[in-house]
């Protein structure tokens, strides 16, 4: 199954995972830039490979990267160059870029493109008061805002509730199943018992809107109920000031450390709570945000809207590396010359997932109008449909820049 999280606002990908070798990242970042990896040094980052690091806050997701759990995918994101926060959430979530005509969201063909598999009601779920644009499409979803409130535990007897509701919805039209739908999906959470849920494996989510959310899912998972995606927002990520502190001189005291923090400890918690439930076939954790920041810092100790930024994958068919064709931050490289230029179309990275992961092979469905490239970022289930690694397609895997804004 899927979960996938949505950093909205812009989340800051040059303060997640930090480019240590770039000597343009500290000279642009003064107050920002997080020192190069050093041992005994916990205000450094932490060393993914030669060239990257960890924003040291992310201790959870250094953890999964030692497990061999962790994919971190760098100088991604949309061809679409909008700095509209509603515009790239949108032409992201509907995954065609530009295309705002488009009325269903990428997980909504995809699940219609699988329909087959099943009808359960908590087949696809958005944590939240508002179904997510990605979800939209033919198959229903479910918005929850929290699962308890499905539980009917202090209004009598579900049992006789459902039965007296079910009499007054038997007449078969369109109107009526959406009803009796409804009722299948209390009866089905009221097995679950939500309120007596106890997570495992030592794991301790974090008492916020996100961590709880993530909670709720791994609920979800561990019930049986049918869930195949889910949807999980956190918000906060428009970081135009006080990443750092006014007159700190600790580059990890302020708002990013703390967004961070709070970001990877509900990670870190909802993959120890489903141990090897993560495993093959097992459960894709991928993360995404609208858009970068800047490379330079701002006068208020923030940065701006950008272009490139970088997305993580967690699971057991996670290939643990930094995925990247990475372009650099030297002036004539920059996208607009200021911002970090995207070299991997995110659709390439989720493409890939659907393929490898969800075994949908219907790719040209899921993002018409686009090829992916397959990066190697997942390893193959077993019974997921055989196709090569690398380029696919006509004009697939040729280095690109999104947009590019280079020297002559």
């Amino acid at each position: 199954m899927l979960v996938c999280v949505f950093q909205r606002g812009g989340m800051d990908g040059l303060s997640a995972v930090i480019p240590y070798q770039e000597r343009g990242y500290y000279d642009r970042r003064p107050a920002l830039a997080i020192r190069a990896p050093r041992t005994g040094d916990a205000k450094s980052g932490q060393r993914l490979d030669d060239r990257f690091a960890l924003n040291p806050a992310m201790t959870g997701l250094a953890a999964l990267w030692e497990q061999g759990r962790l994919a971190v995918v760098h100088a991604v994101g949309s061809p679409d160059d909008s700095r509209s926060h509603f515009d790239a959430m949108d032409y992201m979530e509907r995954g065609t870029p530009g295309q705002r005509a488009t009325s269903t969201g990428w997980i909504g063909r995809h699940l219609e493109a699988t329909a087959a598999r099943g009808g359960t009601p908590f087949r696809a779920v958005g944590m939240g008061d508002m179904l997510p644009m990605s979800l939209y499409g033919g198959v229903p979803a479910a918005a929850i805002r929290s699962i308890t409130d499905f539980h009917l535990e202090s209004r009598g007897d579900l049992a006789t509730f459902q039965a007296r509701l079910q009499q007054l919805y038997a007449s078969g039209d369109g109107f009526d199943q959406d009803a009796l739908d409804a009722f299948e999906a209390l009866a089905i959470l009221e097995r679950a018992n939500p309120l007596q849920y106890q997570p495992e494996n030592g794991a301790r989510y974090p008492d916020s809107a996100f961590g709880m959310a993530l909670k709720q899912v791994a609920q979800l998972i561990k019930a049986d109920v049918g869930l195949e995606v889910a949807c999980v927002d956190i918000g906060e990520w428009d970081t135009h000031a006080l990443q750092v502190w006014q007159g700190s001189s600790d580059p990890t005291d302020g708002q990013m450390s703390r967004l961070l923090s709070g970001f990877d400890a509900a990670l870190a918690a909802f993959t120890a709570d489903l141990g090897r439930r993560m495993d093959d076939p097992g459960i894709t954790l991928v993360t995404m945000s609208e858009f970068g920041r800047r490379v330079a810092q701002n006068g208020g100790n923030g940065t701006d809207h950008g272009h490139g930024n970088c997305m993580f994958v967690i699971g057991g068919g996670a290939v643990p590396a930094v995925h990247t064709d990475w372009p650099g931050l030297e002036p004539e490289n920059l996208s607009g010359g200021e911002d970090l230029a995207v070299t991997y179309d995110y659709r390439d990275i989720l493409g890939e997932i659907v393929l490898k992961r969800l075994g949908n092979g219907a790719l040209g469905t899921v993002f018409p109008g686009f090829t992916p490239t397959m990066r190697g970022v997942v390893r193959a289930r077993p019974d997921a449909p055989k196709v090569p690694d690398g380029p696919v397609g006509p004009g697939a895997g040729k280095r690109v820049f999104l947009p590019w804004v280079g020297g002559q």
